[in-house]
């Protein structure tokens, strides 16, 4: 056993969530250690599009143009396109704009129902090596990949002792931080460590996951470039529109996994013989399931030691990006000491509420897969080209596009959510629902705040402060909060815009947005106690 390390925060865990923590933190100006215990970035397909409400995430580090370099083109579509195979037929198109194409559309319909940025379709293979790039260039963070978290050793009130061990080495350290922050997946030793369970279901489908290989376009893009190839018996998923997939074939029931080689599984999905090689085959299973709790004491989870979802919508990885984004700002609070321990518990009583809604929504996706899957069982044969497998196909086409492509299409579930909730919200009655398909903009003590061009051309996201910004649409005054802030030690930006007429979108003269950009109170005139609202917000204990 060598000397103790010290670190304000250790983050175990070195995948996007993990790494993105980092760099949020980073941002704030906290120094963290994250370990990792394999040696280098994934090279497992995993998640295969980062949404618009991470993509603006990663904005606020600088590194959205890096993620879009490293995904398939800017132009290429996100279209999903049912089939009755690679080698038959096709039976309905969801199309979907290019980035570029959402770029402008962002542009020109300036209204607040779009995000900030376009979504983008990239594999955590190559999304990983960008978030590693950017961590071992910070000052800030201290990267040790080949690291195992082993056990917590103690907690108290000053902090938590962590025992790490170096694979490599082989050599058992100490760590001593303020704060440990569990990124480490789905089998998360810190959450095992803790004793929190998951609520929920387990194994709830299998799938057979193929990764491949292959340069035959003219079979692979029979349809030109697609993003998801769909049938009743699964997706392949066009990992860089070039030459890498990754087939996910739901398991043949009463089959052995045993019996089923990757081949056959690939050679039968795709309905022919072709050549490609396989990088990588395996099955696995999903799970509906959510940490009990986020937090417990100096230790918090984020991402797949949180939650675990079906990937249909996208959810996981994505909601993991929102934790990091959640967390961050609170355990900077914490360190930097202008924000009450009232936040830490915030953040669990705000993420895991949120986690179940991406679940549930996740699991409605899920129903309509099973739905089509059953009408694929019952259409009849589908590869005749005769009058009759027309009829059948153009039947089960229509009958897919009735049930439509909700998984790809909930704009109220990707930007909508809200903490309603949380205890430190200023809140106000009868919060109205949240429609999961459709995102209205609104600024409801909660919600994030909605992206708008200003009248320079400048996002409003991007004219935020670091921490707590009070964005003032007119001429009102901010009496108080300035002083209050200054009072409290707490971070706060006025930015003044002088746009009223953002008020049809913004709905209030006065905005309070957290560091999260989520709205933390809102009026038409400075409150009566301001530092009554910033304490609040900030988790402080009164006097």
């Amino acid at each position: 056993m060598t000397d103790l390390i010290e670190t304000p925060v250790l983050i175990a865990g070195g995948g996007p969530v993990g790494m993105t923590l980092a760099l949020n933190l980073a941002r704030y100006g906290v120094r963290s250690m994250l370990i990792e215990r394999n040696p280098t970035t994934t090279r497992h397909p995993k998640m295969d599009l980062t949404n618009g409400r991470s993509m603006e995430l990663f904005h606020r580090l600088g590194l959205d143009e890096q993620l879009r370099d490293a995904g398939v083109p800017r132009e290429n579509p996100f279209d999903i396109l049912w089939i009755t195979s690679l080698a038959g037929h096709p039976l309905h198109r969801f199309p979907y704009p290019s980035a570029n194409q959402k770029t402008e559309l962002i542009r020109r319909e300036n209204d607040g129902s779009h995000g900030a940025q376009a979504p983008l379709r990239v594999s955590q293979i190559q999304i990983e090596p960008v978030l590693k790039a950017a961590i071992d260039a910070s000052p800030l963070v201290d990267v040790h990949f080949g690291t195992a978290f082993e056990r917590i050793v103690k907690q108290d009130e000053a902090g938590i002792t962590v025992e790490i061990r170096s694979e490599q080495e082989g050599i058992t350290r100490q760590v001593r931080a303020q704060y440990l922050a569990g990124c480490d997946g789905g089998g998360s030793r810190v959450r095992r460590s803790l004793g929190i369970e998951l609520d929920g279901e387990m194994a709830v489908a299998g799938a057979h996951m193929v990764h491949f290989r292959t340069d035959d376009r003219a079979l692979l893009q029979r349809w030109g470039p697609v993003y998801h190839l769909q049938s009743g018996s699964g997706t392949i998923i066009a990992q860089n529109d070039r030459d890498i997939y990754t087939l996910q074939a739901w398991l043949i029931p009463g089959l052995g996994v045993e019996d089923m080689r990757p081949e056959d599984v690939l050679e039968g999905w795709v309905g022919t013989k072709f050549d490609y090689e396989i990088l990588q085959a395996n099955p696995w299973t999903a799970n509906f399931v959510v940490a009990e709790r986020y937090r417990q004491g100096r230790a918090l989870l984020a991402g797949d030691s949180a939650h675990q979802f079906i990937p249909t919508g996208g959810y996981g990885m994505n909601s993991g990006i929102a934790d990091a984004a959640a967390l961050s700002w609170v355990l900077a609070a914490a360190v930097q000491g202008w924000g009450g321990h009232s936040l830490l518990d915030a953040y669990d009583v705000e993420r895991r509420p949120t986690a179940w809604w991406h679940l549930e929504a996740s699991r409605r996706h899920m129903g309509v897969r099973m739905e089509i899957g059953q009408l694929y069982a019952e259409a009849g044969d589908l590869s005749a080209d005769d009058a009759s497998g027309t009829a059948r196909r153009e039947k089960l086409g229509a009958n897919i596009a009735r049930l439509g492509n909700a998984e790809n299409e909930s704009w109220g579930v990707e930007f909508g959510y809200r903490y309603d909730g949380s205890n430190v919200i200023c809140h106000e009655p009868a919060a109205p629902p949240i429609d999961p398909l459709v995102y209205a903009p609104n600024t409801w003590p909660g919600a994030r705040l909605p992206h708008m061009f200003l009248k320079d051309g400048a996002a409003i996201h991007d004219k935020l402060g670091l921490f707590f910004t009070l964005v003032v649409l007119d001429d009102t005054e901010p009496c108080g909060f300035e002083q209050a802030a200054e009072e409290l030690g707490v971070p706060l930006t006025i930015l003044r815009l002088n746009q009223p007429e953002l008020r049809s979108i913004y709905e209030r003269n006065l905005l309070l947005v957290r560091p999260d950009q989520h709205v933390a109170w809102r009026g038409d005139a400075p409150p009566d106690d301001a530092k009554g609202v910033l304490r609040h917000v900030t988790g402080r204990e009164e006097g």
